[in-house]
């Protein structure tokens, strides 16, 4: 085997070979939208995000202390699952702890504490005592704060943007593979989407006061807004990078 194939009990007819894509995807493990590094069958359409290829049997969280959360091919029980940090439903591999009840997709179990890109910082909180400003509610799900603790972004809210654009992302017309100068196109950025993710922009202008002093600080405050949703949707998506961000931010309305 090679060392950047492995063999998995998802696929079993194919041995599943890494592979780094800009082009998003949705990984046929947790049933959830990836995008850069992941592992996919070159025979089969079948994707999986690195952590669900390489799950660990059990791992602990430093939000939830008490708990061991074991890893599960199925949310357990009948009823309807949904995740702690994200509040989104639950339909393929999860972590659970069976002792409190808590589950977690893979990748947001594995989000970063800190997305760092340089110029902007961003601490994961389990709850945070100011509201956000796209959604004007304070505990819904984890955030992302910035240093400066005026800007928070939801989880769960980073994930709606997402999904508004993401049939238009993911089926824009043909599937990967159908049409090989397509596939060319979308790798070397060439492509433009007629729905993108939608910007804070306006959503932060209405938040600060108007008048030409406020200028300044209304642009600040959007530059690390769209840095923010750039590098938060980049963790969801199981690949907290650079330049992964650089790609989500093509996909945000200017």
């Amino acid at each position: 085997m090679k060392y950047n194939e492995v063999s998995h009990f998802s696929h079993p007819e194919h041995r599943l070979t890494y592979d780094y894509t800009q082009i998003p995807f949705k990984c046929d493990g947790c049933n959830e939208p990836g995008i850069g590094s992941h592992y996919k069958c070159t025979t089969c359409d079948h994707d999986l995000h690195v952590h669900c290829a390489l799950p660990s049997p059990s791992i602990s969280h430093p939000f939830y202390t008490k708990c061991t959360f074991q890893f599960l091919t199925t949310p357990p029980g009948s009823a309807p699952r949904y995740c702690n940090a994200c509040q989104k439903d639950i339909y393929g591999f999860v972590y659970h702890c069976k002792a409190c009840g808590f589950d977690l997709h893979p990748c947001c179990a594995k989000l970063p504490a800190m997305l760092d890109d340089g110029e902007v910082k961003l601490y994961l909180c389990r709850k945070v005592g100011s509201a956000y400003h796209k959604c004007g509610k304070k505990g819904r799900s984890w955030s992302y704060r910035s240093t400066c603790k005026k800007y928070n972004l939801h989880v769960a809210c980073a994930k709606e943007m997402l999904a508004e654009s993401w049939n238009d992302i993911y089926y824009c017309g043909v599937r990967v593979g159908e049409d090989d100068d397509y596939y060319n196109s979308m790798y070397g950025q060439n492509w433009k989407l007629e729905t993108k993710i939608p910007s804070l922009k306006g959503t932060l202008q209405s938040y600060h006061k108007k008048g030409p002093k406020r200028k300044g600080k209304i642009k600040k405050c959007c530059k690390i807004a769209g840095l923010a949703v750039q590098f938060v949707i980049s963790a969801i998506l199981g690949d907290p990078t650079t330049l992964i961000a650089g790609v989500v931010g093509a996909l945000i309305s200017k």
